[in-house]
């Protein structure tokens, strides 16, 4: 399935990443996190403080439901509704497409925040076939948060961002899709030594003072 899905977009999306890669890959940070853990937060406070690009494989996903002519539309809306996974052919094709385009525009932004993705070992093993030779995975953002007051930040979130999985249905699903899926690929990526972990309980000055440590570190 990967393979022809990747086959026919290739055909679509002439890879930039293919010729930049002989002189920058792309240098990402998978940012991870339960829903509500602030992660679109911090990423906008990295984005105005560091030369990062961020990507987020929810709004991205959310933006080609949206498109009218998306062949895709109509199955992520049905995904998304579900607090289910997308198929990573479709989140990899989005997450490529806006790398080339950034970098295509400006050589210099080849530093990429990708928030929500890898959210469980099918994505992963869809990226390390497609992307591993591609770009570099600098470590895993993780912000980590109890469940309740994940629930109580996106029950908030959801009076006004209009959101349609800002509800307690989908966020318990969102929240157990989460915890199965997502938090092995943290606990796999603690192995390799490659998790930089933030207390995303509090508040959001006191997060990025922890953010801020962490990159000045990393550089």
């Amino acid at each position: 399935m990967i393979g022809r899905v990747f086959g026919y977009v290739s055909q679509r999306v002439p890879s930039l990443l293919y010729r930049v890669s002989l002189t920058m890959k792309p240098q990402v940070v998978f940012v991870l996190g339960g829903p509500g853990a602030g992660k679109g937060t911090q990423c906008s406070r990295i984005v105005e403080n560091y030369n990062y690009t961020h990507l987020s494989a929810g709004d991205l996903l959310r933006a080609e439901r949206a498109r009218e002519e998306s062949e895709f539309g109509q199955l992520i809306a049905n995904y998304i509704k579900e607090g289910k996974i997308v198929p990573v052919e479709i989140t990899i094709n989005l997450l490529r497409k806006a790398m080339e385009e950034t970098m295509q525009q400006d050589e210099k932004k080849f530093r990429f925040l990708i928030d929500g993705f890898p959210r469980n070992e099918d994505n992963l093993e869809g990226w390390n076939t497609v992307m591993d030779s591609k770009a570099d995975v600098k470590f895993v953002l993780f912000f980590d948060c109890s469940n309740e007051v994940c629930i109580d930040r996106c029950l908030e979130r959801g009076k006004v961002s209009g959101r349609t999985d800002d509800n307690r249905e989908s966020l318990e699903k969102r929240i157990q899709t989460y915890l199965q899926s997502t938090r092995p690929i943290i606990a796999l990526y603690e192995k390799l030594g490659k998790v930089r972990t933030v207390d995303a309980s509090r508040s959001v000055d006191e997060v990025f003072g922890d953010v801020k440590a962490i990159l000045d570190k990393e550089g």
